[in-house]
């Protein structure tokens, strides 16, 4: 399994955002060079995380992306599930009766153990700590802060 490029991106954006100070709002131009993303492709993410109500879109000329300061510590599962939906190792892991094989296949518990583990990661995986983590490794060469 693997996770597509658009949720990359989206943990990207949520990074920066959160190394910003509260209630800054950042240009779709401007996350899309910290993410390294193209900005067309970035307006489906930033829609999708909207959606979620992880950021709040502003209009006009003060307008941009802003994250909601509730989701200053938002885990690095719930920015993945909001673009890409529930993440499963594996289609018996989807529901009760997703699989006719479940109730006495030997591989099912390894995929249940597998999922678990991967979302504990995910999950204690937070935006803020990362975004803390990032702006004390990387310097650009300009001497600014990366977000």
């Amino acid at each position: 399994m693997q996770l597509t490029r658009a949720a990359d991106y989206a943990v990207r954006v949520m990074i920066h955002l959160a190394g910003l100070p509260p209630e800054t709002r950042a240009s779709r131009a401007n996350l899309a060079e910290a993410a390294e993303c193209p900005e067309q492709f970035l307006s489906k993410v930033l829609q999708s995380l909207t959606h979620a109500g992880l950021v709040v879109s502003h209009r006009g000329n003060t307008g941009g992306f802003e994250l909601v300061s509730t989701h200053r510590n938002a885990s690095v599962l719930e920015i993945i599930e909001a673009v890409e939906g529930p993440v499963r190792l594996n289609t018996c892991l989807t529901g009760p009766h997703a699989c006719e094989r479940q109730n006495w296949c030997p591989a099912h518990a390894v995929w249940a153990e597998a999922q678990a583990a991967m979302s504990g990661v995910l999950q204690r995986a937070t935006i803020g700590a990362l975004a803390e983590e990032v702006s004390l490794v990387r310097t650009p060469v300009d001497g600014t802060k990366w977000n």
